[in-house]
């Protein structure tokens, strides 16, 4: 595939459309979306007639997460060192290799997004799991639809949460503690309750109520809005975020290690189809 195929880009009334592209696998993110996504943000921040930035899914899904199963998945094939300095992991072994591409494509892509000097609005129908969660954690604000869900089922893997680790944040510890706990879907309702999702609007208006927002905000001066994002972000810092997403990230590679050590693989035997299976079982 190519960049163009896994993300596509489009410009109208100052609002850039950013949209993950691999439908057919729920938009499963390789690192192939992941550049491609990147370099998307970064072309939408460097033109100056974008003023607020909505990520969006094709298909019938947001984003079904980490791509862990996919003919696209590229685990060890694809690295560019963009949201961190590191030695190419692709030759190397075991926590070598994996705490280089998690601190890359994930912890660090997503601290990247979110300093995005513009609004960045998530767009979100159907599933938003696992890395799925990353992505529009990464934005400033998530409208959903009445049918969208949210999930974070890895410590079925016997690993802690996500890399990018902001459940406590973006809702309460203890919500946090019951989504990681049961690995069980929220709705879109039970989210907005927790202040997880801004808005929960019917599927057929969720388009127009992204575009009448960011079509607001477009209207405020570009330099005050970078400046408030800055400060929300510190402001969230402040209260111990970025230190607690490094302290989780050092347990959830611990996690991985333990996997290969004692079971069969880093991810505790499981991948797409039979996490898929395990969280029908339980739902």
């Amino acid at each position: 595939m190519t960049e163009e195929d896994v993300v596509t880009y489009e410009v109208v009334d100052q609002v850039a459309r950013i949209t993950l592209n691999r439908p057919d696998y729920r938009n499963a993110q390789n690192s192939k979306m992941t550049y491609a996504l990147d370099a998307a943000f970064q072309r939408a921040t460097d033109d100056d007639e974008v003023k607020v930035i909505v990520l969006a899914g094709n298909g019938k899904h947001f984003c079904a997460g980490h791509d862990i199963g996919t003919p696209g998945r590229d685990v060890d094939q694809t690295f560019e060192r963009k949201a961190v300095i590191w030695w190419d992991h692709t030759d190397k072994e075991g926590g070598d290799q994996r705490f280089a591409r998690e601190s890359e494509v994930y912890l660090g892509m997503c601290r990247r997004w979110r300093e995005i000097p513009k609004p960045v609005i998530a767009m979100v129908h159907g599933a938003c799991i696992a890395g799925g969660l990353m992505l529009a954690w990464s934005c400033d604000f998530i409208i959903a639809s009445d049918d969208a869900f949210f999930s974070d089922p890895v410590v079925r893997m016997g690993i802690p949460g996500v890399e990018y680790f902001a459940h406590p944040w973006v809702m309460n510890p203890r919500a946090a503690k019951e989504f990681l706990y049961s690995g069980d879907r929220f709705t879109a309702q039970r989210a907005e309750a927790l202040g997880m999702v801004n808005q929960v609007v019917p599927a057929a208006e969720l388009e127009s109520t992204v575009l009448a927002l960011a079509g607001r905000i477009a209207q405020m001066p570009r330099f005050g809005l970078a400046l408030t994002k800055k400060a929300v972000n510190q402001a969230e810092d402040l209260q111990g975020m970025r230190a607690g997403m490094d302290s989780v990230f050092g347990l959830h590679h611990f996690a991985h290690a333990h996997n290969a050590e004692v079971g069969a693989d880093s991810l505790g035997g499981l991948d797409a189809k039979s996490m898929a299976k395990k969280n029908k079982e339980q739902g």
